[in-house]
């Protein structure tokens, strides 16, 4: 197996680039890897599709840096059968991979190396992919203000997702959609937020969907109706912990469902996230891929999680 680093040089507080290289020195001699420094936004999906299409080589790609980084790697290794994928964080958020363990559990090097391959569900979201959540309504607001903020020195991470909030508290309290959960609406078609999750996490410590199970072939839908500023920072406190669903505080706010396909109707453009990048559309639609790609779980975490090896089903 031919294993690929891929290095989002953006990504996080400084470029890993070095630190990476460094680190895999150790593996000189002992494995077959490579380091690729990826050069603007998509390289990484373009990069992954052409080296799988080029070769019959199993091939695993790492990806270094966040969960946008992450999001390119995937998109690029859908549909390929030789690809697998993993994370070796390097960004300011890496919430996908706390739906198995911590950071340094992934930065363990030679147990990441080692890792358990295991197949896992891909959510397809008009064309592109998410492995981890796709929000829509105050999320999107939260991020439009991050991206701004990150620009500041200091400001990354779970800084400017707080920032982000406070700002959307102001004007992002409301969105005007209908929500079709394999054809039944779920809530009502005024909402504060949305989320549509295979993963559990978003915003660094949020977790959204504690339910959730990336590998059974169903994505985690949860609606929260319009309610006053005063509620939502009641309740802020239980969507950050995952309680939200189970607490009598949230009951009539709150609308969970399970579901294959989910539709959003909007009555006019609505932006969205896919994996914390920023889309906008009228209307999308987001439909489960079951164990569609291999993710590589550390050694270390898949023999503390009972994860054994298995197949991806190539779509």
């Amino acid at each position: 197996m031919k294993h690929i680093f891929i290095v989002n040089p953006a990504a996080g507080s400084h470029d890993c680039t070095d630190e990476v290289r460094s680190r895999l020195a150790s593996f000189d001699g002992k494995i077959e890897y490579e380091i690729y420094c990826t050069k603007g936004r998509r390289d990484a999906t373009e990069y992954v599709d052409r080296v799988c299409r080029e070769t019959e080589e199993n091939c695993r790609f790492y990806a270094c840096g966040g969960d946008g980084t992450l999001n390119e790697v995937v998109c690029g290794a859908v549909g390929h059968g030789n690809a697998s994928i993993s994370v070796l964080p390097c960004g300011s958020g890496n919430d996908f991979i706390k739906y198995y363990g911590t950071a340094d559990d992934f930065n363990d090097l030679e147990s990441l190396i080692n890792g358990v391959e295991h197949n896992i569900d891909v959510m397809k979201v008009e064309g592109k992919y998410s492995v981890n959540v796709v929000n829509f309504g105050f999320e999107p607001a939260v991020v439009k203000t991050m991206e701004k903020v990150k620009r500041i020195k200091f400001m990354t991470g779970k800084k400017a997702y707080f920032v982000g909030i406070f700002t959307a508290l102001i004007n992002a309290m409301k969105t005007k959609a209908k929500v079709l959960v394999d054809g039944v609406k779920l809530g009502k078609d005024c909402l504060l937020l949305g989320s549509i999750a295979n993963g559990r996490y978003v915003g660094g410590s949020f977790k959204c969907a504690p339910r959730s199970l990336d590998d059974d072939g169903l994505m985690e839908v949860c609606i929260v109706n319009k309610i006053s500023r005063l509620k939502f920072i009641n309740l802020i406190g239980l969507y950050k912990n995952g309680t939200h669903l189970d607490s009598p505080k949230a009951k009539g706010i709150i609308n969970y469902a399970q579901g294959k396909v989910v539709e959003i109707i909007g009555d006019e453009d609505l932006c969205y996230c896919v994996d914390g990048e920023l889309h906008v559309s009228k209307n999308f639609k987001v439909e489960v891929l079951k164990r569609a790609i291999n993710f590589a779980v550390p050694k270390k975490i898949a023999e503390k999680l009972g994860i054994k090896e298995s197949e991806a089903v190539v779509c």
